[in-house]
């Protein structure tokens, strides 16, 4: 790729697996995927870090077949830093309103005064433990003006707002950040997975006219309701991919990776979508004659679950108090939202309209088409993240063979002065003056 001014790292750490993507973006102002590797992730446990040198394994491999795969597509870069993903049931969130008074009175609201109203508002009291992740602005008041949405340029005294505050455990926190960091990689960022998934397969109209996204995980499912454009609620369901699973080894009488490859391979939402006669059989125990699973009783299984879910999710939903206003329906996306029919039976439970979220809403043709599976929403969503990040400063790492060029470029004037200076210093007859 020519004309690269910004390479991004989004780091996925999930409870299944692993995920590092690399992108950038092109002349046309599209995301471009560079490169993907992904692990098995076994010190995760339902989105949250519980052992952390499998986890810092995990993620040495997937950055290590991110490069393999970059390389593959003629693309170099070193890779430094990485903007995470956070989730888990140690999640929450608060809504809180904040005031400030202005001292320059006769100007109008800068943002140096937004951005202090937003700084004040970390200072926010709370549990012991828990520890601020994002504070999210809803609406603003200046004095009697209220529902403002931009408060810069208005004349006032008195700023105030509301906020959405993201929460975490600080220890579940450190362990994210001593995992990348003991991988030999910096955190430039942690951002809450819904809101990152949210960028990959939501777009523009669907946050302005009310949508819930439903991203269904292997450990967790996290929910994050849109209305005109901002984010007004947040949940961590403790139910994922992994418990449907789990559910296959009991009602089935089946090994964990067959009750994987049945959900996978045959699996569906609606046990009426299936025949009364359709049969799968599978290997059995050690000595044991072949085992005969009923595809349509693997789907009553799975559906009894996904309907729990879903419950789950509506509750969140007139938790909310826009059950009523989410003219955008449900989107779901995640590895989870694979499975067959999951839409049809959402839409029964909640009586919402649904569709699946493919995170391909904004970025070009890739070199790994493989990353317009919902499963990699959250770290393309978190490579956009990154991208739409504000900064001005260029983040083009180095690639090896640049590095190797810069060193054998000839050095300058003074730097052979300071060199041939300290030499003499270093002079076996200078140390007796030491």
């Amino acid at each position: 790729m020519e004309n690269i001014t910004k390479v991004i790292v989004g780091l996925d750490i999930g409870t299944t697996k692993v995920c590092a993507i690399v992108g950038a973006k092109n002349e046309h102002g599209k995301v471009e995927i560079l490169g993907m590797g992904k692990s098995e992730s076994l010190g995760v446990i339902r989105g949250e870090v519980r052992n952390i040198d499998k986890t810092v394994k995990a993620i040495r491999e997937a950055i290590d077949k991110a490069k393999i795969s970059m390389q593959n597509g003629k693309v170099r870069i070193e890779i430094h830093s990485v903007h995470v993903g956070i989730a888990g049931q140690h999640i929450k969130s608060l809504q809180h309103r904040n005031t400030i008074s202005r001292i320059n009175t006769e100007d109008e609201i800068t943002k140096e005064d937004v951005d202090r109203l937003v700084k004040d508002t970390f200072k926010l009291a709370l549990p012991p433990g828990d520890e601020i992740i994002h504070v999210l602005p809803q609406e603003y008041s200046v004095d009697d003006f209220t529902d403002v949405t931009d408060p810069i340029g208005i004349a006032g005294v008195r700023l105030s707002g509301n906020f959405h505050i993201i929460t975490g455990h600080v220890d579940a926190i450190k362990n994210i950040y001593k995992c990348v960091n003991r991988a030999g990689l910096d955190v430039a960022d942690l951002i809450l997975e819904p809101l990152s998934s949210s960028d990959a397969v939501l777009n523009s109209e669907e946050l302005e006219a009310g949508v819930c996204l439903v991203d269904i995980g292997g450990g967790t499912t996290d929910v994050a309701i849109f209305k005109n454009g901002i984010i007004r609620h947040t949940a961590v369901i403790p139910f994922g991919g992994n418990i449907i699973t789990e559910d296959i080894v009991e009602g089935c009488s089946v090994l964990k990776n067959q009750a994987e490859l049945l959900k996978v391979k045959f699996g569906s939402a609606l046990a009426e979508e299936n025949k009364e006669n359709e049969i799968v059989c599978i290997p059995g125990f050690h000595g044991r004659p072949p085992k005969e699973v009923s595809v349509k009783n693997l789907a009553m299984v799975i559906q009894a679950r996904v309907e729990e879910i879903f419950e789950a999710v509506l509750y969140e939903i007139k938790s909310s108090g826009l059950e009523k206003k989410l003219n955008a329906g449900i989107v779901i996306t995640g590895g989870g939202s694979q499975l067959k029919h999951l839409d049809k039976l959402a839409e029964f439970v909640t009586g919402i309209d649904t569709r699946i979220g493919y995170p391909n809403e904004h970025i070009s043709k890739s070199i790994v088409e493989e990353i317009k599976s919902p499963m990699y929403a959250t770290g393309v969503g978190l490579v956009i993240k990154g991208l739409n990040n504000t900064s001005d400063e260029p983040i083009v790492e180095t690639s090896p063979i640049e590095k190797k060029k810069e060193a054998e470029k000839p050095r300058g004037f003074i730097s052979k002065i300071l060199e041939k200076g300290k030499a003499w210093l270093d002079d076996d007859d200078m140390k007796d003056y030491s």
